[in-house]
């Protein structure tokens, strides 16, 4: 079985992973390049970049998070194809998670594909999040809309006395890339910037960051 390129990145940052889950992964770039074909949710330029562009990135996030406990339930806002949500769902199958889009065709995708790989701990949701009334330990996004706006959706969304175990505290974790400032003081909350360059050696992450505001 031909393994797909780029696949090596996820057994290289991630050595602990099981075997379970290094299939799921690696079926990820058989299964996005097939669905791309048919309902495009990944650029046609960055398709052959799945796993350090998509996978990879959404993965940052369990960097920063680091090990979380069972039944913690997690928000991925806006998530498009299914990222950061089903790569941080491989990831952490012992964490629930709740996908929420706008864009129907976008979530069918996700869905199909989390279907497909046998992922038990998804949820779909479709609409936007004034829709959604449910409260999460964590609420993530990828490029979604900027800090302020999200920060809003997290005050209502975020269940400030959810026990994650001694990890980071409740709250938004969001992966972004360009110039931050001005995002982050818009937004009026501390918030903690990580460059992904501190985890991944690939030039990708050069200009990429994530910013977790916490909600304790």
């Amino acid at each position: 079985m031909a393994t797909p390129e780029g696949f090596d990145l996820i057994e290289k940052y991630f050595p602990t992973l099981g075997a379970g889950q290094l299939e799921a992964f690696r079926r990820l770039g058989e299964l996005y390049p097939e669905w791309n074909e048919r309902i495009n949710v990944i650029s046609r330029r960055d398709i052959d970049y799945l796993y350090p562009r998509h996978v990879l990135h959404s993965l940052s996030i369990a960097r920063f998070l680091g090990a979380l406990p069972a039944d913690i339930e997690i928000l991925d806002l806006g998530t498009g194809g299914g990222f950061p949500g089903i790569p941080l769902a491989i990831a952490y199958p012992q964490c629930r998670f709740l996908l929420l889009d706008r864009i129907a065709k976008k979530l069918k995708v996700a869905s199909e594909i989390a279907s497909e790989l046998g992922l038990k701990n998804v949820r779909f949701q479709h609409g936007d999040a004034g829709e959604c009334h449910s409260k999460f330990a964590y609420m993530v996004s990828r490029a979604v809309m900027p800090l302020d706006g999200l920060v809003k959706i997290a005050t209502r969304n975020v269940d400030r006395r959810a026990d994650t175990g001694g990890s980071m505290a409740p709250g938004l974790v969001c992966l972004k890339g360009g110039e931050l400032d001005a995002e982050i003081a818009a937004a009026s909350r501390p918030a903690l910037r990580v460059a992904l360059s501190d985890y991944f050696r690939e030039e990708f992450f050069e200009t990429k960051e994530l910013v977790y505001v916490p909600f304790s």
